[in-house]
């Protein structure tokens, strides 16, 4: 997800104060549908290609190792807790991307992996490896681009990790991470206009 404070030249400003995510107009204008809309924008071309290049390599894998449904469920609610991140440490920034439900998804596969980490003996050990290598490729990327919005990556990250890992433990345990989410963010969106009148 690419943060910002000022529109970007490369979407106009029509679309942006349409769709994008910005706290004021989710927490105090109830404009709940950003939480959403805003995984659909892309600052630009590069930022488009870079997450769906990412989704793909990371997505075919995952899509085989979980039902479409804990696919689905997954990558909308680490977007979800990637945008409530975003706009609890931004809360004047406007920012675009699916990055926060990419994250959730490579989250995932390190939760199915440390689930079965048993079976997989040696290869969960190169998984790691690799998994942790990426990380710190994105987390380097993420300090030397101030406009990429690492905690939405970070929250889409944990997300996916819970759910991942409590799917690969019983798939029965879908509904029950995707309820208990939603109860929690509802919890974070009541506390938030109290943080937003404060700030104002």
């Amino acid at each position: 997800m690419f943060l910002s404070t000022t529109i970007s030249n490369e979407v106009t400003e029509s679309i942006y104060n349409t769709a994008a995510l910005n706290g004021y107009y989710v927490v105090l204008q109830g404009e709940l549908y950003r939480l959403f809309s805003s995984m659909f924008l892309h600052s630009d071309i590069t930022h488009i290609m870079m997450n769906m290049l990412s989704l793909f390599m990371v997505g075919r894998m995952v899509e085989r190792l979980f039902r479409a449904g804990a696919y689905i469920g997954i990558y909308f609610m680490s977007g979800l807790v990637g945008a409530f991140v975003s706009i609890y440490m931004h809360p004047i920034g406007w920012a675009v991307g699916a990055s926060g439900a990419i994250f959730g998804i490579f989250g995932a596969l390190a939760g199915f992996a440390f689930v079965h980490r048993q079976r997989m003996q040696a290869e969960f050990m190169s998984f790691m490896r690799s998994f942790g290598l990426i990380l710190v490729i994105n987390f380097v990327i993420g300090v030397a681009v101030p406009s990429i919005d690492m905690s939405a990556h970070i929250g889409g990250l944990f997300a996916g990790l819970v759910g991942g890992f409590l799917i690969a433990k019983n798939a029965n345990n879908l509904w029950a991470y995707l309820v208990v989410s939603i109860l929690i963010l509802v919890g974070v969106y009541s506390y938030l206009p109290s943080l937003y009148v404060s700030l104002s």
